[in-house]
């Protein structure tokens, strides 16, 4: 039952070549950027692990995070709702070569794909996109005379996420907006890797309070004191 990893290092070191990895975030806020690092200086050791498709609300912004990832050449997908964001260049650069392929989502279809998929629900209406681009190649059904666009379930092999206070069980909470994309990541990954900044003795977390139950996750590491995507490239950090 005891789900706790001494390193980051340790708890990403089973992810392999050509892994779907949903990894959570809204920018800055709830990302798992000790996670990330951990496997971007494990690929400048080994070369592993690389072609790796990402699901993530944005593509990364300067030369930390999932923009280093991409800037590595580790990814070769992105699904994503916000390809633009304050400091793209990483994606921009590597979409504009052919190096990396874009499946835009707009971001609520983004999140219900992953709700379902941890929900156990293969496909899903929605009336956003239809008569777009985006809706080309999908089945469309009319209800109640509105057109619908079938999307379809989103799952991965890894989850990389990022709470506040967890415990060896691997029962989570999260801290305010740092609560987005990363409990409905739990549910949907076949494996699920959290970062906490405060790891706690079992049976500490009121069960009322317990946002994501220790079910869904299997591996656990503490990382106090994380560090902050928007302050490291303020500071002009670089990690390729």
């Amino acid at each position: 039952m005891d789900k706790t990893i001494a390193t980051p290092a340790e708890a990403v070191a089973a992810i392999p070549d050509g892994a779907s990895v949903m990894i959570g975030g809204f920018g800055g806020s709830g990302a798992p950027l000790e996670l990330i690092k951990a496997l971007v200086e494990r690929f400048k050791a080994t070369g592993s692990p690389k072609n790796l498709t990402v699901v993530n609300n944005n593509t990364g912004n300067g030369k930390v995070g999932l923009a280093a990832m991409i800037e590595l050449g580790m990814v070769s997908k992105m699904i994503c709702s916000f390809p633009r964001s304050a400091d793209p260049r990483a994606f921009t650069e590597a979409y504009l070569a052919g190096a990396i392929e874009l499946e835009l989502v707009p971001q609520g279809t983004l999140a219900e794909r992953i709700r379902a998929g941890g929900a156990g629900i293969p496909a899903f209406y929605t009336p956003t996109s239809f008569g777009t681009d985006l809706a080309e190649g999908k089945p469309v059904d009319e209800f109640d005379g509105r057109k619908y666009v079938q999307e379809r379930w989103l799952k991965a092999d890894y989850a990389l996420v990022k709470a506040e206070l967890g415990d060896p069980h691997g029962n989570l909470t999260y801290r305010k907006a740092a609560r987005n994309f990363g409990p409905l990541m739990c549910t949907a990954a076949a494996q699920t890797i959290v970062q906490v900044s405060h790891l706690v003795d079992a049976g500490t977390i009121d069960p009322e309070v317990v946002v994501t139950p220790g079910i869904f996750v299997n591996v656990v590491v503490e990382v106090a004191n994380p560090a902050q995507e928007e302050l490291l490239n303020r500071a002009e950090e670089s990690w390729v």
